[in-house]
């Protein structure tokens, strides 16, 4: 489609298989859409750091835009196009919750993730950090952060999540609170989402929303998909989420980005 000129593809249950492997189907299609001209941006609540090694993957450079938003990076030189920021007032509501009601939590600088103390990490978590190519650091005080805080982010088993999440949602937010996976919830500066980080690099760009597409599966999804001008869900979405979309696709493990880029750019 001449029309649309950048792709947002969000990563975890969109992109990648839950394994998180980016399988040749849709590396192979992401390519070839690419040579048509058309800019594909990862847009993800992942970090930079285990963004950028699947942009390499794919042989491209660009824009990623991470952490739900929070932080939009130039792959090349890891230059920071824009971020948005949290202070220690902003998190020290959601710090002391966790601690009282012993909920997992990391902090997370643009590049770095930060946990209370490493050493005392379980297999079981060191090995799902691994998974997202993360090497946790101990928390050096606020004093001693050399980047500003993006994200908290909390995370444990599913039922866990839905207990803190139901916790939560009686709070009064004064900056964003969001289910961004099963296991994960983040809290971010209240205007970081992929929608507003979307929208700017738009700008930056000189194209308007009806020029993008945005794939997602989850509710940190839904302003993008909501902003682009065709926005598409992953079979595997909540309902919500494929509400709020133009189009349904295949699930993540049956590479629907193929599928869809496919329809509209090699069919």
């Amino acid at each position: 489609m001449k029309n649309i000129k950048m792709i947002a593809l969000d990563m975890d249950g969109t992109l990648l298989h839950d394994d998180h492997s980016l399988s040749e189907v849709n590396a192979n299609t992401i390519r070839e859409v690419a040579a048509q001209g058309v800019e594909i941006v990862l847009c993800t609540g992942r970090s930079p750091v285990s963004t950028l090694p699947y942009l390499d993957k794919l042989g491209l450079e660009g824009v990623v835009i991470t952490h739900n938003g929070a932080a939009t990076v130039a792959s090349k030189d890891k230059s920071m196009l824009h971020q948005f920021e949290l202070s220690q007032m902003d998190l020290e509501p959601y710090l002391t919750y966790c601690n009282e009601e012993k909920v997992h939590y990391d902090i997370n600088t643009a590049f770095d993730l930060y946990v209370n103390q490493v050493d005392l990490l379980s297999a079981d978590w060191l090995d799902t950090y691994k998974q997202f190519l993360i090497e946790p650091k101990n928390f050096p005080g606020w004093d001693n952060l050399l980047s500003p805080v993006l994200k908290l982010t909390m995370s444990g088993y599913k039922e866990d999540m839905d207990r803190v999440e139901q916790a939560l949602s009686l709070w009064d937010h004064q900056v964003q609170f969001i289910r961004s996976g099963e296991f994960f919830i983040d809290i971010m500066h209240k205007e970081a989402t992929k929608g507003n980080a979307l929208k700017q690099l738009t700008q930056l760009r000189g194209i308007s929303n009806e020029n993008v597409m945005a794939v997602g599966n989850y509710y940190n999804d839904m302003t993008m998909i909501q902003f682009a001008g065709i926005g598409v869900a992953m079979d595997n979405s909540p309902i919500d989420v494929k509400a709020a979309a133009d189009e349904v696709t295949l699930s993540n493990n049956d590479d629907g980005v193929h599928a869809v880029l496919t329809k509209y750019f090699l069919s």
